[in-house]
């Protein structure tokens, strides 16, 4: 599985936008930074669109009052706590839907 990092990311937007690399990933940063703060003051839910890209939402869990730990089969609770969930925008789904290449054929 390929890996891509954050500075990645600005390298490639550098390019795309013709900057600096290191002019790029303050902004970015700030993006990343910006979205991660909505998404902690979430209370309990928070819905960010970015059109043509997809939907970060924050969503809160219920109770599991009968949890288990597999390790000793103790039933646990498990208290209500929120998740997060990404919804691929159109066009980007439609991308992911295309099949697979098969391995050696062209």
């Amino acid at each position: 599985m390929r890996t891509v990092t954050k500075k990645d990311v600005a390298k490639r937007t550098a390019e795309r936008v013709g900057g600096k690399v290191y002019h790029i990933e303050r902004i970015i940063n700030a993006v990343f930074e910006t979205l991660r703060e909505f998404m902690m003051e979430a209370d309990p839910e928070i819905r960010i669109e970015i059109r043509d890209f997809g939907v970060f939402e924050v969503k809160p869990t219920r109770a599991k009052p009968k949890a288990r730990n597999p390790k000793t089969g103790e039933v646990i609770y498990v208290p209500p706590r929120r998740k997060t969930h990404f919804k691929p925008g159109k066009l980007l789904k439609d991308v992911l839907k295309q099949p697979l290449q098969e391995a050696g054929t062209s």
